[in-house]
């Protein structure tokens, strides 16, 4: 999927959970950026960062390809 500014989005489980990223820092996902649309804020190469509204928490950066548009 590409992604763009202004996309609501989701993380996807099974492509963040065995990623490099995922084995660099905690393993422990909150469950929110996998069931809640996130908004593509900003984008930098490979990576798009994400903003959570739902609830207050700090913006995400992912690479693109861990998103999914959220449905």
């Amino acid at each position: 999927m590409a992604v763009k500014k202004g996309d609501l989005v989701r993380a996807v489980r099974e492509k963040l959970e065995n990623s490099i990223e995922a084995k660099a820092s905690d393993t422990r996902f909150p469950p929110y950026i996998f069931d809640s649309k996130g908004e593509v804020v900003d984008l930098r190469g490979d990576y798009a960062l994400v903003k959570f509204g739902k609830v207050p928490t700090p913006n995400i950066w992912l690479r693109a390809d861990q998103l999914e548009a959220f449905k």
